[in-house]
């Protein structure tokens, strides 16, 4: 009779504790990372991935993190380059830049540099490369505009 809501988040491959503190940095294979505790080095996954970090309220990077969606509740000290979407909680600050494609910002959370917007990344090139153009036929004049 009831069913229940699909949840949007993804399945979270690593979650590191608010006690744990990683000095150095991280790079996600896929999936998801939670981050409750603290990094110190950047954060970065493959940009044509589905990887996602969530940084909760008590989760910090001192560092840039680039990867393809990130969910930011707590603080970023460094540069965020986002490939596909970054959503910015009510207790969200960034100390740098923010290079997204879309994002969506809660009543109070800050931004302490640029918010620089880039276009969605090209479709792959084996889709260009299936593209076809036609040539005029030999001994004939291209048709004028």
């Amino acid at each position: 009779m009831f069913k229940r809501k699909k949840s949007k988040l993804p399945r979270f491959h690593t979650l590191i504790g608010a006690q744990t503190r990683i000095d150095g940095d991280v790079e996600i294979a896929g999936g998801g990372l939670h981050l409750d505790g603290r990094i110190n080095g950047n954060v970065k996954a493959e940009p044509d991935s589905t990887a996602t970090i969530v940084i909760s309220e008590q989760g910090c990077i001192e560092g840039s993190v680039s990867v393809p969606t990130v969910v930011l509740n707590g603080l970023v000290k460094g540069d965020i380059e986002v490939g596909t979407r970054v959503e910015l909680g009510p207790k969200a600050r960034v100390l740098g830049n923010v290079n997204y494609v879309t994002i969506q910002t809660a009543v109070g959370a800050q931004i302490n540099g640029k918010l620089i917007h880039r276009q969605p990344a090209p479709a792959t090139d084996s889709a260009k490369n299936g593209a076809t153009t036609q040539k005029p036929a030999a001994g004939t004049a291209p048709r004028a505009p």
